[in-house]
């Protein structure tokens, strides 16, 4: 397997392998708007997508967002999300090279720390966690989410 960023053209694979993530997930809006939102993703230079490729075919990935920040020395801190290995590749320490990949973008750009939370709640996916360097003892995560 290789990792290399996401380009452009290859949102429709991303978004296939994004059935893999959750078993249930809103549907996306119109393509104009999915085509909007990931042009403004690529372009910026704080979101960088990670895929882990086996030959052509795009199977791993996750998102690196890098944050700008006046503590710390105004070093940035990084936020991995969107964690996703093709379910027929995985156990075969793909995501973890994905992960590895994007913890060493975050340390090459001066990060400072790299967040990462998960709604999964087995004792498997921490320990996967673990195995790449996060810490799940570290801190508290708390999550607020919009009343509906």
């Amino acid at each position: 397997m290789h990792v290399r960023r996401i380009a452009l053209e290859e949102l429709n694979a991303l978004l296939s392998l994004y059935a893999h993530l959750h078993n249930v997930d809103p549907p996306l809006p119109s393509e104009d708007v999915v085509q909007s939102v990931w042009r403004e993703l690529i372009e910026s230079t704080y979101h960088t997508y990670f895929g882990g490729y086996v030959g052509n075919e795009l199977i791993s990935s996750c998102t690196l967002t890098t944050v700008p920040n006046l503590t710390r020395g105004c070093r940035p801190y990084g936020v991995i999300e969107n964690v996703v290995t093709h379910a027929s590749h995985r156990r075969r320490g793909y995501g973890k090279t994905v992960l590895e990949h994007a913890l060493a973008h975050a340390w090459s750009a001066g990060c400072y720390k790299v967040m990462l939370l998960t709604g999964r709640k087995d004792e498997g996916t921490f320990r996967f966690y673990e195995s790449v360097g996060f810490d799940r003892h570290e801190k508290q995560a708390f999550i607020a989410k919009p009343k509906t």
